[in-house]
């Protein structure tokens, strides 16, 4: 296995204060290596406990999130700048998802038996197959990490991190609640390596399987390198979200949701809301609300309970979305709010509203990754869904509508993995979660997130051999 030299140091830095958190050293690659063999070693005998062990193990880390959601939620806001109501919100859902597992995965991994032939039974087996390495992103520190870890340890895998460079605090605590709740040593590692130890550690014989949830290019690359070694992959890249508002939409409430949808988590999601495609009718109503409520929102201090947007989680970030809404406003969009990086310390961009966007802007045709809304003016239900599905990504859309019926038609006709009616995406671990397109492959989370990393393995067993048969 090839990987960096490591040995280095890595640093957290808090996104709202410029303050270095703390500094971590990295692992040399002979480290990197120790932890590979270790995963390989545990493997077997993690993978022959009873489930129903496993699942008692994780519906303790689930405990354990529980009881310390305020300890952690204030590492989430203090490494990433996320507001601290969100941060208790993102842990809590940790722990339901821990508690979702380890009630159901004995089912789900149960085998299926299939009825083929009368004197045969043949049936389906969910076993397995050994360490699968993790590439997580930084915007939801515990909620990527654990919708990885929870459903591959239940499932007998053992599991390798590779966490976001910027978030290596919240790696450690994951680490180390799995470990206190009684995963084994070496059935989940953290490694605090940087992006150029990935190839290595994908084109490894001893890693089974890697996820991985990113940028494109991230995922192209990763994809390209498991491809080559025969490896299953699963990807959850980016998105650019439509939301759709029908002539019939309530204006007022559908506003009020579309603001949640664009700029929660700072407006750091994937599945955020970023172009919203709205009809003629409606359209002055609807852009008046969602700029005044927009502006009405609290920019500061992630920590405080009354702030609804905090800083974006590092300086670059907001480089990278200020050339994007310039970029834009010179293809002829109207810039109807914000767009200027206050003269402030920290890492913030202000709520920004996009009008008259052309529909080959950045805007348009990009991720944002930040608290900027893109609005589009369409004069029919047709026009509405051509547009929303005039893009590379395909990870989430919503349309809004008083017709539920129409909703659902209009859903259905939508190119994604996620597509919800009256109510802005989100992720929930009873339902598979992913995209198509360019928003990636595979799904996370539910029965289908469970099975993605096991050997579905068909097992015939024949009747009456050297018996007669009448």
């Amino acid at each position: 296995m090839t990987t960096s030299d490591g040995g280095h140091t890595m640093q957290s830095t808090n996104p709202y204060t410029t303050d270095v958190l703390d500094s971590y050293e990295t692992p040399t690659d002979d480290e990197v290596e120790a932890a590979v063999e270790r995963a390989v070693d545990r493997f077997p005998a993690w993978a022959d406990r009873p489930v129903q062990d496993r699942c008692r193990i994780l519906d303790r880390a689930g405990d354990l999130l529980e009881d310390r959601v305020d300890e952690y939620a204030s590492l989430l806001t203090r490494e990433m700048g996320k507001p601290i109501e969100q941060a208790r919100a993102e842990v809590e859902k940790c722990a339901w998802l821990c508690a979702y597992y380890a009630e159901r995965a004995p089912e789900q991994l149960a085998d299926e038996v299939v009825g083929t032939e009368a004197d045969a039974r043949t049936l389906v087996s969910y076993e397995p197959i050994g360490p699968v390495l993790a590439v997580m992103p930084w915007n939801f520190p515990f909620w990527q990490v654990f919708r990885f870890a929870v459903p591959n340890l239940a499932a007998g895998n053992v599991g390798l991190l590779k966490h976001a460079s910027n978030v290596p605090g919240c790696a450690r605590a994951i680490e180390d609640v799995l470990h206190e709740a009684g995963v084994p040593e070496g059935a989940f590692q953290s490694l605090l390596v940087g992006s150029d130890t990935v190839g290595g550690l994908v084109e490894d014989d001893r890693i089974r399987g890697v996820t991985l949830t990113g940028s494109e290019g991230a995922g192209r690359a990763v994809a390209e390198q498991a491809g080559s070694e025969l490896k299953k992959s699963v990807l959850e890249l980016g998105g650019s979200d439509p939301f759709v508002v029908l002539d019939d939409a309530p204006v007022e409430a559908t506003a009020e949701k579309a603001v949640t949808a664009r700029t929660q988590n700072n407006g750091q999601s994937c599945i955020a809301a970023k172009r919203f495609v709205v009809h003629t009718d409606v359209y002055d109503e609807f852009v008046g609300a969602f700029e005044a409520k927009l502006d009405a929102l609290t920019v500061g201090d992630p920590r405080e309970e009354s702030v609804d947007v905090g800083p974006l989680a590092r300086p670059d970030l907001v480089d990278d979305l200020h050339e994007q809404v310039e970029e834009t406003v010179e293809a002829g969009a109207t810039l109807a709010l914000g767009g200027e990086p206050p003269d402030r310390e920290g890492a913030f961009y202000p709520p920004t509203l996009l009008t008259d966007v052309p529909r080959d802007a950045p805007a348009a045709t990009e991720e944002t990754f930040g608290p900027a809304a893109a609005v589009f003016e369409v004069e029919s239900e047709a026009e509405a869904l051509e547009l929303a599905n005039d893009t590379s990504f395909g990870l989430g859309a919503s349309v809004w509508t008083a017709d539920v019926e129409r909703g659902e038609r209009v859903a259905r006709e939508f190119e994604a993995g996620l597509c919800f009616v009256n109510e802005y995406v989100k992720s929930d671990p009873r339902l598979p979660f992913g995209g198509v397109k360019e928003s990636g492959y595979g799904r996370e989370l539910a029965r289908q997130g469970i099975r993605e990393f096991v050997n579905r393995k068909t097992v015939w067993v024949q009747h009456g051999l050297g018996e007669e048969r009448e």
